[in-house]
């Protein structure tokens, strides 16, 4: 999908990997963005950058684990923009925790992580489908796909947000409406960074599978599988064949994930 005059909407945009979206898709010239996030203010100053850029955006605040919200945030985007061509359910968290995290963290990882893409999917894909045109990206996690010691919510729901973009471009494909799955192992984002520095072992496991990238590499390398219409958009190049390897022997990757945890 091109973006030149398209309405484009990005969740989780206050910062890090969803900010660096809507600056890089701000020079495919698209028609608006829409800037959400849980956060008014950074999800405000985010989209007054795009409009210096010279191009219409506006700030939504949104919790999107709410059905209700993520429908408003999908409305008030036509409303604002026309039709929604690019979707972008960008919104994560991390727990940092085992198995034994409080039920409170295993419920908001459910929500931002699952959830919000399927209460978004919820909204955007009737419209979609019914004009035979639409993308949705999901940004879930290479975690989703291999794994990640040290944090069993953010690796179990990050799994289940791979397995619902899978779903997605399956179904959907027949009606002209195609999805990708953004999974790029370290960023350097509030997400990681403060995790990485104080030590913690799915901080350090993801340092070690390979390196942490700047925000705006992962925009370039989102825009061009966009572009194509991928499933996976693989920001570190090494995440297919380390997903070939779990594949093949999973056994062997079991052990090496309680290597990386400890």
């Amino acid at each position: 999908m091109k973006l030149r005059d398209k309405t484009v909407v990005i969740t989780g945009a206050g910062g890090g990997i969803g900010a660096a979206l809507a600056v890089r898709f701000a020079r495919e010239k698209p028609r608006g963005i829409v800037v959400s996030d849980i956060d008014g203010p950074a999800a405000a100053d985010v989209a007054a950058r795009i409009r210096e850029l010279g191009v219409a955006a506006v700030a939504h605040r949104a919790d999107l684990g709410d059905q209700r919200q993520a429908a408003g945030l999908i409305a008030a985007s036509e409303r604002e923009f026309g039709q929604v061509d690019l979707l972008c359910s960008n919104a994560g968290i991390a727990v940092g925790m085992g198995i034994h995290a409080p039920q409170e963290r295993w419920s908001a990882a459910w929500s931002v992580n699952v959830m919000a893409h399927v209460h978004l999917a919820q909204a955007v894909l009737p419209g979609m489908a019914a004009r035979g045109s639409g993308h949705v990206m999901i940004t879930a996690s290479a975690a989703g796909l291999l794994g990640l010691p040290g944090d069993a919510p953010y690796s179990v729901t990050k799994s289940a947000a791979v397995g619902l973009a899978e779903w997605l471009a399956a179904t959907y494909r027949r009606s002209g409406v195609t999805v990708s799955a953004l999974c790029p192992l370290g960023v350097h984002t509030g997400l990681l960074m403060p995790a990485l520095a104080a030590g913690h072992p799915a901080a350090r496991a993801v340092a070690d599978f390979g390196p942490i990238l700047d925000p705006a590499e992962v925009a370039d390398i989102a825009l061009e599988g966009i572009d194509a219409e991928r499933f996976l958009i693989l920001p570190h190049p090494d995440v297919a064949q380390l997903y070939a390897k779990k594949a093949a022997d999973p056994e062997g990757w079991l052990t090496e994930l309680q290597r990386e945890g400890r």
